[in-house]
């Protein structure tokens, strides 16, 4: 099961404006069309960082090589395109 779309920060604006109003978490999740997690989990990180952005962590997994690596690896590769994978 694939993972749902993150809301927008129009959404994410009417779930603070909404429970500042007092509306129930119920029908703020039924107006906007997410689950009631959501509202609560978007209202909490309001209340307590004054901020509702979403800075996903990148997933998957990390580089073998990493970026300095891989410039100094094509370069060698450009000098002499005829040495193989073990000679490099």
């Amino acid at each position: 099961m694939g993972k749902a779309a993150d809301l927008s920060e129009f959404d994410r604006g009417q779930i603070v404006m909404a429970r500042r109003l007092e509306t129930s978490i119920t029908l703020i999740a039924r107006l906007i069309g997410c689950s009631r997690s959501a509202v609560v989990s978007t209202h909490a990180k309001w209340i307590n960082d004054g901020d509702t952005s979403i800075r996903r962590q990148g997933v998957g997994r990390p580089r073998v090589i990493k970026e300095n690596g891989r410039r100094r690896l094509s370069r060698l590769v450009k000098q002499n395109r005829r040495q193989t994978v073990a000679q490099l």
